[in-house]
């Protein structure tokens, strides 16, 4: 048994990457708690594995007594001596427990305990890999949808995407390949949950990021994000580098990336604008496609008086307020 289980630990060491000592000081758990079942339940029982040739040893301690009233715990001074030679009344000794027929046992557990002990280790590797990933994008393919959830298949687990988190204008079938925000990753007894989203404004900024070098390298930044899903994203960028035209990084040559990112959002509307410190001009902006005429605003309740001709009126408020109310969002002005 001791060849065997040494085997069978080294091996799992290698491929799974799970330490050697740790597999061993869980196994030994397991085979202790295995022993005292066997024996009653006694505490007073602990085993040891040999860290190099695993072999197993079990004993009970027991106090030295002159006369034994409780066997479980107690040992006479005569049969203490044949193990502890300078043993004496009051003095605890080890005893080496009859481990006959423990071999069958011990390679069950050791199986049942090593695999447990991996898969837990591949749970943890995941909640750990994708708990680093947490606010970016990963890509996967639906597997099924059910109980208000579709499962996605990231290749080396699953990821839960709400369908209230999905887009109001899509219905995704088996074997779409969708990209999807990673918006949270829980512990549960069965393993990580991953969330998933492609409603969260951080996601279409998530996606700039991909798309857009400077983005990715700081160049560009998005300054904020407001979104209806579905519908309409307005995003303002500004540059921290005077030869580089923030609107243009993001639009792409002939509009290629910010058509890529439209593409992912089922035809979402995308407003990039060029961020501000005039609070006028960055309403104005805000408010585009529509042309305005003249902007007032009041400091003290930050509010914003805004005046458009009558043909650029229905453009400025938008379908059912929504361009106007995104421009609020946006620039914090009422």
């Amino acid at each position: 048994m001791p060849k065997e289980l040494c085997y069978l630990v080294d091996q799992i060491s290698r491929e799974k990457g799970i330490s050697r000592e740790t597999l061993l000081e869980a196994l030994r758990s397991a085979l202790l708690s295995a022993t005292r079942k066997r024996f009653g339940g006694r505490t007073n029982i602990d085993l040891k594995i040999d860290p190099k040739t695993c072999d197993i040893t079990s004993f009970e301690t027991k106090r030295i007594v002159s006369e034994v009233t409780n066997r479980d715990e107690e040992v006479s001074l005569r049969e203490a001596l044949k193990i502890l030679p300078d043993g004496k009344e009051g003095d605890t000794v080890d005893i080496p427990l009859d481990l006959h027929d423990f071999s069958r046992i011990a390679a069950q557990t050791a199986k049942q305990v090593i695999f447990q002990r991996v898969r837990e280790a591949e749970r943890d590797a995941i909640y750990s890999e994708f708990k680093d990933k947490i606010k970016t994008v990963v890509s996967g393919q639906v597997m099924r949808r059910e109980r208000g959830l579709y499962f996605l298949n990231l290749g080396k687990t699953e990821a839960l995407l709400p369908i209230k988190e999905s887009l109001p204008n899509e219905m995704l079938k088996r074997s779409d390949t969708v990209r999807a925000f990673i918006e949270e990753v829980k512990i549960t007894p069965k393993g990580p949950v991953i969330i998933l989203s492609r409603t969260n404004p951080q996601f279409v900024g998530a996606l700039f990021k991909m798309e857009v070098p400077e983005i990715h390298e700081g160049l560009v930044v998005i300054k904020e994000i407001v979104r209806e899903p579905g519908e309409r994203t307005k995003l303002t960028v500004y540059s921290k580098d005077s030869s580089i035209d923030a609107v243009g990084a993001c639009v792409g040559m002939k509009g290629t990336r910010v058509q890529s990112i439209v593409r992912e959002l089922r035809g979402e509307r995308i407003d990039i604008i060029p961020w501000t410190e005039d609070p006028r001009m960055l309403i104005a902006r805000a408010l585009s496609p529509a042309s305005v005429e003249r902007i007032g605003i009041n400091e003290e309740d930050k509010t914003a008086m805004v005046v458009v001709t009558d043909d650029q009126l229905s453009l400025a408020i938008g379908k059912k307020g929504q361009n106007v109310r995104l421009a609020m969002k946006l620039t914090g002005w009422d």
